[in-house]
């Protein structure tokens, strides 16, 4: 027996202009339920495959993130990737990390990301 990851869930003041930067950065079609967007990665199972989830919440965000999510470039280098992340509306951000391979971002409610420096491809 186990258990597989399904959905990672950000709270979000706007769930619909964090999902569409997420949607931008992973080139995942958006996808709205009532109130809550979600998305997985194209020709996913939607039964099966991991999803995010966007849900709103009033209260903003006011402490580092205890989980994050990292992402890596491909078809492209790691420079060139923060440009167009930083072009979607990441920002960079210091949580502690020193001198790493990685940047660490932030979406545009503040959550935490890192770019890694190796890519995919």
């Amino acid at each position: 027996m186990g258990s597989v990851i399904r959905e990672i869930v950000l709270d979000c003041i706007d769930p619909k202009a964090v999902a569409q930067f997420w949607g931008g950065v992973l080139g995942w079609d958006l996808h709205q339920e009532g109130e809550w967007y979600w998305m997985a990665a194209p020709g996913a199972d939607e039964s099966r495959d991991l999803a995010l989830v966007f849900l709103h919440v009033p209260e903003r965000k006011t402490s580092k993130n205890r989980i994050h999510i990292d992402v890596s470039p491909v078809g492209c280098n790691q420079s060139d990737e923060l440009a167009r992340l930083k072009s979607l509306g990441a920002v960079e951000t210091d949580v502690g990390q020193g001198k790493t391979p990685w940047v660490v971002l932030a979406d545009p409610e503040g959550n935490e990301f890192c770019l890694l420096a190796g890519r995919v491809d």
